[in-house]
């Protein structure tokens, strides 16, 4: 059997035998410490230095943020998020933002019920109007002019049948909002808002500047002249283009007081209720 030898060499080609057996031997001293390069410490500038705790608890709260809104996305708002704040003071989702156009809506059919554009034969839907200036039935997209949305934990039972507006069933949705203050909301945003009338439930945010000039419906047509007939207008009109008849609204055709709106509310919290314990049957 053949005797094989190893020779092994350095980095530069050099034998290592001799110094491989002076090793076994021990007679070569022992090897210094490998190099090691110094710490590297970088030049100190502003950006490097240590933020104070200020800072540090803003980080904190965007990165906790991010975490709440990553939660959302397994929240229902419509069914997860209180009604009540108390004193008068309800919580308002927002699902159309003031001066847009698309049909943002919750999806009461899919788990969670999350805000998605409504579609109309495949295509996502706009919201429209017919356009005053022509003869024809020409429509044009058109922005709504207030924060436009639900009341969480509401909901119109499609078998409860209105005497006070001539019979109409309710329409088996959460109850509409329109929120008629200054700031542009958010599509998903929640509101702290107090209710002041009832055509759709028309309220206002706490942080409009306006907030404590209005508490009811006759302080809305002193201080927002105007703004109660141009709701009525608009949501009359507005499913006109996709071939319904214009919407009717009862109580002589007349926004109703802040107590009927809390009435309203009060009525579908309850039927909400039974709705989520099943006691009665979804429309």
């Amino acid at each position: 059997m053949a005797n094989y030898h190893f020779v092994y060499k350095d980095v530069e080609g050099a034998s290592t035998q001799w110094d491989d057996i002076q090793k076994k031997l021990g007679n070569l001293p022992p090897k210094p410490p490998a190099f090691k390069p110094p710490f590297f410490k970088p030049a100190e500038d502003e950006d490097s230095k240590h933020k104070d705790k200020a800072r540090h608890r803003e980080i904190r709260d965007d990165i906790e943020e991010d975490a709440f809104r990553g939660l959302c996305a397994m929240v229902s708002p419509w069914h997860d998020r209180p009604l009540h704040l108390g004193d008068g003071v309800f919580n308002f989702i927002v699902e159309l933002p003031k001066e847009t156009s698309a049909k943002m809506e919750v999806a009461t059919d899919e788990s969670y019920t999350p805000i998605k554009q409504d579609t109309k034969k495949g295509k996502l839907s706009l919201l429209s109007v017919r356009s005053p200036k022509s003869f024809y039935f020409i429509f044009l997209n058109y922005n709504i002019n207030w924060n436009y949305g639900l009341f969480p934990q509401m909901w119109e039972d499609p078998s409860f049948a209105n005497s006070e507006v001539e019979g109409a069933l309710r329409d088996n949705n959460p109850v509409d909002v329109v929120e008629i203050g200054q700031t542009r909301g958010k599509i998903g945003q929640i509101m702290k808002v107090k209710p002041l009338a009832a055509l759709k439930i028309v309220a206002i945010s706490l942080d409009d500047p306006r907030a404590s000039l209005v508490n009811d419906i006759d302080d809305v047509e002193k201080h927002l002249p105007g703004t109660l007939t141009a709701v009525k207008d608009w949501f009359r009109d507005y499913k006109i283009p996709d071939g319904n008849l214009t919407n009717k609204f009862g109580l002589g055709n007349k926004a109703a007081n802040k107590d009927y709106a809390l009435k309203i509310i009060t009525e579908t919290n309850e039927s909400w209720a039974k709705l989520v314990k099943r006691s009665v049957p979804p429309g």
